[in-house]
């Protein structure tokens, strides 16, 4: 059973920093592209952030360039979003989420951690 489970969110003033984890368990993760997605009150659910399955190639949101940097450790099954220079417009819930080798598109899904950034 494919599990993904974020953690590290909470309330951070802007400007400031936090890193969240997303732990994965039940699947091969070091074949999987792995992203963050994220989904603020009222609005739908936007892309941040992917890492292809050796970290060769990552893509990010033009809102959060330069900002934020995605990153795994393989070895532990982990995925990383590290987030600087956070901005009260990066409120929103964060997911994780995982494309299967044989798959097109993002399969798999956290249940997601809150991050509050306050001005």
């Amino acid at each position: 059973q494919v599990q993904l489970e974020e953690s590290g969110g909470g309330l951070v003033q802007a400007g400031g920093s936090l890193r969240l984890s997303c732990a994965a368990s039940g699947v091969t993760f070091s074949r999987y592209t792995m992203g963050w997605f994220r989904q603020a009150p009222g609005k739908e659910r936007e892309f941040v952030a992917s890492i292809t399955w050796i970290g060769s190639t990552t893509r990010y949101a033009d809102s959060v360039k330069g900002r934020f940097t995605i990153s795994r450790d393989n070895a532990k099954n982990t995925l990383y979003l590290q987030m600087n220079m956070l901005k009260p417009g990066d409120t929103a819930v964060y997911y994780c989420a995982g494309v299967p080798p044989t798959a097109r598109d993002f399969t798999y899904w956290g249940q997601g951690t809150q991050v509050t950034v306050s001005s």
